[in-house]
């Protein structure tokens, strides 16, 4: 089984969210998931939707803050071990290219 999913965790402050979406991320580290921060979330990867939550939870929890809004997209595949790559994956062997574009 490998449970994947999309975290987000916003932090009402002043000024740059950088600081506390640090930690944020750095709560990770303690939990067994694969992780890719991107601009808008990070994507979570680990053996069962469990662990997704414990980590979510952990990086909710490390950010200092009045308020703190997080947002969990999971995908719980539990008829399968197949990565989250291998969905870029089939989508690129389709496109025959890789699946990203951008200004030349």
């Amino acid at each position: 089984m490998t449970a994947s999913g999309f975290l987000t965790v916003s932090p009402k402050v002043e000024g740059s969210m950088a600081p506390e979406i640090a930690k944020a991320v750095d709560a990770l580290e303690d939990h067994p998931v694969s992780y890719e921060t991107t601009p808008m979330g990070t994507l979570l990867e680990a053996e069962d939707a469990a662990t997704l939550f414990a980590a979510a939870q952990a990086a909710h929890e490390a950010v200092d803050s009045d308020r703190v809004v997080t947002f969990l997209k999971l995908d719980d595949k539990r008829a399968t071990d197949a990565p989250m790559r291998e969905k870029v994956d089939a989508v690129e062997e389709r496109l025959g290219r890789d699946a990203r574009g951008g200004p030349d």
